[in-house]
């Protein structure tokens, strides 16, 4: 099942696509709408997790949907400034650095999670490991998602700073493992001591059994952040 935010990112989608003036093409309305989702987890189970809505795009807009899950972020970036997808499905960042790419490409919609409008990061350590707050974390690997990822870098990165002095480039050595789902692993198997991500896909790990609560520690959560655009 899909999680709630991309649920209502595509209903949103659907919408915006069955608007006579809708922005997909450059004011064109294709007979194939191509949809890229944030590799923020494991693509493979993306793609599986997408199938439902796929097939209600299909039916709802008479059309042909393809869901993508580009490599990185960057890629997902490329491929609208290049008008290889019609819709994306950005964090606030890794938008920011599409939008200063691709100055022609609008946000539509943002994701609604729980009856809110903004999500946050959790910072989290090996349970029994070296990192028992996060000023434990000076001197030592610290997990981080894809570089243009909001709530797996950005966030959690500017949290260390503001709120423990720690800078990236000085105090620890940040580790860019790809995905969230990627930096729980690492931390839970001791591979980086701590790591930030999400705190709904961290939620969604856990609720399905692949990441265990017990081998980790959910030490500190981020600000609120702007649901994905």
């Amino acid at each position: 099942m899909l999680n709630r935010r991309r649920f209502q990112f595509i209903a949103a989608v659907t919408l915006a696509a069955l608007l006579p003036l809708g922005a997909h093409a450059e004011g064109k309305n294709p007979s194939k709408l191509r949809v890229a989702l944030l590799p923020d987890e494991n693509a493979a189970t993306i793609i599986q997790n997408a199938q439902p809505l796929k097939r209600y795009l299909e039916q709802t807009l008479k059309k042909e949907i393809e869901v993508t899950v580009t490599t990185d972020y960057s890629s997902m970036i490329e491929a609208m400034r290049f008008g290889r997808i019609e819709v994306a499905y950005f964090g606030p960042f890794s938008y920011v650095l599409a939008k200063s790419k691709a100055p022609n490409i609008e946000p539509f919609a943002v994701g609604v999670e729980r009856g809110s409008p903004t999500y946050q990061s959790v910072l989290i350590a090996t349970a029994g490991g070296p990192v028992k707050t996060l000023a434990d974390v000076r001197g030592k690997p610290f997990g981080f998602g894809d570089q243009a990822s909001t709530s797996s870098h950005l966030a959690p990165r500017a949290h260390l700073l503001k709120n423990h002095q720690l800078n990236g480039e000085t105090d620890y050595r940040p580790v860019h493992l790809g995905t969230h789902d990627a930096v729980a692993r690492a931390v839970q198997a001791g591979q980086v001591p701590a790591g930030a991500l999400s705190k709904t896909i961290l939620d969604n790990l856990i609720a399905k059994g692949m990441v265990d609560a017990n081998k980790i520690v959910q030490l500190e959560l981020s600000a609120p952040i702007p649901n994905y655009p």
